[in-house]
């Protein structure tokens, strides 16, 4: 499995949850500046969504040279956005269990994207903000969606990994995994 994908047993039980979630988020808007995190931390279940991916420094003084996504189990079709003065690697891996997508079977999808400055002039100074974006198709059941990412600087490296334990908010992580809350949907939704 690529990454956790924790899904409330009960839609009463995740109601109750929604209000500390967002008190978390209204408190910790500070702190979380701090961190990698989405853009839009909530989305319908089964949509397509863009995944703007906030950097707001580096490792510490030094600059980040590469940032590194991890693609969560569940998420199919990813694509990343291109930025000038940086390359994209996309890693694929096979699927245990294959989907269909518009008629036609997909047997492997995306696992990771890279992006990797080109030169020493292109690295993210940390004195400034950038965003690393990709679309995707979200998994169709409700829940929390996290995406692990790995910052990698000139002089160290910060993997924003760590999650939560199911159904507990996580202010004490030193470094977060970026949180995406799965709303649930009336109908299956179809858009691009």
């Amino acid at each position: 499995m690529r990454s956790i994908f924790h899904a409330p047993a009960l839609l009463a039980g995740r109601r109750m949850l929604a209000v500390p979630f967002w008190a978390l988020m209204a408190l910790a808007v500070g702190p979380a500046a701090a961190h990698v995190t989405l853009e839009y931390q909530v989305a319908n279940a089964g949509s397509y969504y863009k995944a703007n991916f906030k950097v707001g420094h580096g490792c510490g003084q030094s600059p980040t040279r590469q940032i590194s996504v991890i693609i969560p189990a569940g998420v199919q079709g990813a694509k990343p956005m291109p930025k000038a003065g940086w390359t994209i690697e996309i890693q694929r891996e096979t699927l245990a269990k294959p989907y269909d997508d518009h008629g036609r079977q997909v047997t492997e999808d995306v696992a990771r994207i890279s992006w990797t400055a080109k030169t020493p002039a292109d690295y993210l100074p940390n004195t400034h903000y950038d965003e690393f974006a990709l679309q995707a198709r979200l998994p169709s059941q409700a829940g929390l969606l996290y995406w692990s990412v790995s910052q990698v600087c000139e002089k160290g490296r910060i993997d924003w990994n760590e999650i939560p334990p199911e159904n507990q908010t996580g202010p004490d992580l030193k470094a977060p995994a970026a949180l995406l809350e799965l709303m649930p949907t009336a109908g299956a939704t179809h858009q691009h």
